[in-house]
């Protein structure tokens, strides 16, 4: 299991008060979000998952995920030079 990385300078709470629609607020320390963000991005996008830790408080998580890629089917085998 891969190690979490946090994210430096995202803050995320819920808010039990807030109206059924409102899922919480996201704040973000600017000057350490943005280094987060430069040393982690890939193709100039950072993903993020904000999860809820067993003690039951909020936090967000670089995503790491990366689709795994696809097998090249196998190639026939070619009888072009092969001697008879």
């Amino acid at each position: 299991m891969k190690e979490k990385i946090f994210a430096d300078g995202f803050s995320f709470k819920k808010n039990d008060n807030a109206p059924s629609f409102v899922v919480g607020k996201l704040s973000l320390k600017i000057e350490d979000a943005i280094a987060f963000m430069k040393n982690n991005h890939k193709n100039g996008w950072v993903n993020l998952n904000i999860n809820q830790a067993n003690s039951g408080n909020f936090y967000v998580e670089l995503d790491t995920w990366e689709p795994t890629k696809k097998k090249e089917p196998n190639q026939p085998v070619s009888t072009d030079n092969a001697p008879f």
